[in-house]
């Protein structure tokens, strides 16, 4: 299990320190405040790698939270996305932010799988089969703030996520939906 999450101010710092006690480099870009994909990729399409579209997710009754990490030019539909995770069609939903800022401790803009260090293991993490199949020199998410993207080595991420005791649930999804 995780350790207990830090406080909220000085996040970013924490997971830094956290993926540099397991020995991992990351790249960070700064850039401005973005709030989609769309305003961050002139801010990062010059970096080599793949970038993350990231979706905070409940299901119907609120009795999951799911935490769901494609590549950034994806297009997502939840009742699809249920039946293959087995939740049944119709019943994925957005989270809130305030279960957002409870579960992972990031805001509306800022879900990263980054934030899974805060999580207790109450998020269930999908990962786009896409970031581990498709020689990627590096994989970008928010560092807790979305006024930054940080790239790491797909190795790196797998074992940042060990040490999350999140286990991904890798989903491969139909290209013809990209």
């Amino acid at each position: 299990m995780a350790e207990p999450p830090p406080p909220v101010r000085g996040l970013r710092e924490a997971l830094e320190a956290h993926l540099q006690g397991l020995g991992i480099q990351a790249l960070s870009v700064e850039h401005p405040e973005v709030f989609t994909v769309e305003e961050m990729m002139p801010y990062v399409q010059h970096l080599n790698g793949a970038h993350s579209k990231n979706l905070f997710l409940k299901d119907k009754k609120k009795k999951s939270f799911w935490l769901v990490t494609v590549l950034h030019d994806r297009q997502i539909n939840l009742n699809d996305l249920a039946k293959k995770l087995g939740i049944g069609s119709g019943n994925l939903r957005f989270a809130d932010e305030a279960a957002m800022l409870d579960k992972l401790k990031v805001g509306q803009g800022c879900a990263t799988p980054l934030a899974l260090f805060c999580d207790q293991g109450n998020v269930n993490f999908v990962l786009d089969a896409g970031f581990l199949e498709g020689g990627h020199d590096r994989i970008y998410f928010h560092p807790m703030t979305n006024a930054a993207t940080m790239g790491l080595h797909p190795d790196d991420f797998l074992k940042f996520l060990k040490s999350t005791a999140h286990e991904p649930i890798i989903v491969h999804f139909d290209e013809s939906h990209k």
